[in-house]
């Protein structure tokens, strides 16, 4: 399994007392591993999908298995698509719950919360065996402008993203400027109109 709870262990032992017990002390000898409160994956499905090289699959795929409902944006999206060239040092995801942060073997996971009309953007596909919920590159962009949105205050402050607009087409842009129109604010319409004068 790619992770288990508590309650999948529920059929073979009934005292979840016991169960944390027991998981605590698996975790410090390393024969499982702690993603979150209540959720593990086994040492022997790690070393797995290390071997086959699956790291960075299941690392997408503990996405929206670690806070639901949720998808891969910001800094982490707009790196895979060539927008930013510095590599993220955390997963960067959205979701409709408060802002969280987990620590996982496979890194650090940042949810950032967004109201629910703004909670779209993203698509799902299969990876193997793995479901990966992941923004547009439009949305991605959309998202990471948003969160910094009262830190945009002028030319220079956008400029200093250092953003490969290239990467981004005719229509993500189009895709972009409707996630703006559906936002409604004046401060995210002129960091639009700054983003392509530049």
């Amino acid at each position: 399994m790619p992770f288990f709870t508590l309650d999948d262990l529920a059929s073979v032992e009934t005292d979840r007392a016991y169960l944390k017990v027991l998981l605590s002390r698996y975790a410090k000898s390393g024969k499982v591993a702690r993603l979150k409160k209540g959720m593990y994956v086994s040492k022997e499905y790690f070393d797995l999908v290390e071997k086959r090289g699956r790291t960075n699959s299941f690392g997408e795929f503990l996405v929206g298995i670690l806070y639901k409902p949720s998808y891969l944006s910001l800094e982490y999206v707009l790196h895979k698509r060539g927008v930013i060239t510095e590599s993220p040092n955390i997963v960067t995801a959205v979701s409709r719950n408060k802002t969280a942060v987990f620590s996982t073997p496979l890194g650090t996971y940042r949810y950032y919360s967004i109201r629910e009309k703004l909670f779209t953007g993203f698509n799902t596909h299969r990876d193997g065996d793995y479901l990966i919920f992941e923004a547009s590159l439009a949305k991605a962009l959309f998202d990471f402008l948003y969160f910094r949105k009262y830190l945009l205050r002028e030319v220079g402050a956008i400029a200093a993203l250092r953003l490969n607009l290239d990467a981004v087409s005719t229509s993500e842009r189009k895709e972009l400027a409707e996630y703006v129109r559906r936002e409604g604010s004046t401060r995210m319409n002129n960091i639009l109109k700054i983003l392509w004068k530049n």
